[in-house]
């Protein structure tokens, strides 16, 4: 068989085919041929190698830095107890080479590191210290000359005034239920709106507001002569009200309303009630023993025997004792306005309890020059401001204006003697009067 002559190139290409086979025959792993690390520089551990995931060239600096870092590990497991091997050769550590290289270096990058954080401060340092700084505003020319001007003015904001716990000396005292006394004013607040006197003189054809305030001015004088507690005369003048406000009495018995009112006052409020004979006798015996008791029994049926009731005086006990200092001057100037208050009609049916209590103090404060007038914890235990009180007060303080050239003169007598204080006598606080313009 004939044979064809071969190209040049197609001899020069199956040798090269040829001698590919061989090299795929005698070629190495990439890896044995030493340019890509895989354990190597990794020593064994306890007689185990452990495959590196590690595959990228190696340069000198990439085997110092493995170096460096198996040492430190190696180190760092010296210092926890753990049997480690040293990286140096036979365990000695060379003064030159690559692995006294890579510690030098090592050493000056942690010292880098200490120095860097030295210098450095933390990030939460850093974070608070910009927190600071951002809200540290810097003040402006307005503001500046506003702070100036209102501080000019006398409007600069001044310290808050504390709140006393006027109950904080009581807890001792058993009558004094401080666990509940709250709660308890709380609840007269809402009965005496339920509780509200209404306008009723003009349902009354034969009495009107003038008699009202003659007959409260004769119970004064038998309050006090009797000595009864203050308690006694704000519930008298309760009952009246009430039952002037749901039937029609006629001129003559007015009177008798007023003996059986106190009466029943007396038997809830006192531990040694006056008799009946006593008021028929204060009386001038207009009445006998039998009306009395009769008129007893007609109060009590159109008041349903509700006699608990929130009076003026309830409220008053309260808020002298908030009115700091409460000295004995100022209890007497504050019950003088309240029974200035009571007396009169138009007062009695406008304002309730709590309103004519809280004003009285008020009048009694400004009278007796107390600074300040109106006090943060007064606000706080009466539940209302001064400008709240102030129409109520200045009525109060023209009563007492008036007081003495009044007919009706049993309060302001009774206040004027030695042991209420004198109140009566003080100068009233015209300047509150001065203050409607």
């Amino acid at each position: 068989m004939a044979t064809r002559p071969l190209h040049q190139n197609q001899v020069r290409g199956a040798v090269q085919q040829k001698n590919g086979e061989g090299e795929r025959k005698n070629r190495t792993a990439l890896g044995d041929i030493g340019n890509v690390v895989t354990t190597r520089g990794v020593p064994a551990i306890n007689g185990v190698i452990k495959p590196s995931a590690i595959n990228r060239p190696l340069t000198r600096s990439f085997r110092a830095q493995l170096v460096a870092n198996a040492q430190i590990a190696v180190d760092k497991k010296k210092k926890q107890g753990e049997q480690a091997v040293d990286l140096n050769i036979g365990g000695v550590r060379k003064p030159g080479g690559v692995g006294a290289l890579a510690q030098k270096k090592q050493e000056k990058k942690k010292t880098e590191e200490e120095m860097v954080v030295t210098k450095t401060p933390s990030y939460e340092h850093r974070k608070q210290k910009q927190k600071h700084v951002s809200h540290k505003k810097s003040a402006s020319l307005t503001s500046f000359m506003t702070a100036r001007s209102k501080e000019a003015c006398g409007l600069t904001k001044k310290p808050q005034e504390l709140i006393v716990n006027i109950d904080e000396g009581s807890l001792e005292d058993e009558l004094a239920v401080v666990e509940y006394v709250e709660v308890i004013y709380k609840f007269y607040k809402m009965a005496e709106d339920e509780n509200r006197l209404i306008d009723y003189m003009g349902s009354q054809p034969d009495i009107n507001d003038k008699m009202r305030s003659i007959l409260v001015d004769w119970l004064i004088e038998v309050h006090y002569k009797f000595e009864l507690r203050k308690e006694t005369l704000y519930l008298t003048i309760n009952i009246i009200d009430r039952f002037l406000s749901m039937m029609v009495v006629p001129r003559k018995e007015l009177q008798l309303v007023g003996i059986a009112s106190m009466l029943l006052a007396c038997k809830y409020e006192e531990i040694w009630a006056p008799e009946v004979n006593d008021f028929v006798h204060i009386a001038d015996k207009a009445y006998v023993r039998e009306q009395v008791l009769a008129m007893e029994k007609v109060i009590l049926e159109k008041l349903e025997w509700y006699l608990t009731v929130p009076t003026p005086y309830m409220f008053l006990t309260r808020y002298i004792k908030a009115s700091i200092p409460a000295d004995s001057e100022m209890e007497s100037m504050v019950y003088f306005y309240a029974e200035l208050g009571i007396m009169n009609y138009s007062t009695t049916i406008k304002y309730p309890p709590s309103i004519l209590a809280a004003s009285s103090v008020y009048a009694a404060r400004c009278t007796l020059n107390s600074s300040p007038s109106w006090t943060e914890t007064l606000k706080h235990y009466t539940g209302h401001s001064a400008s709240q009180l102030m129409e109520c007060a200045r009525l109060l303080v023209s009563f007492h204006v008036a007081a003495p050239e009044s007919k009706l003169r049993a309060v302001y007598k009774k206040f004027s003697k030695p042991e209420n204080g004198t109140v009566a006598l003080r100068s009233p606080a015209k300047a509150l009067l001065a203050s409607t313009s």
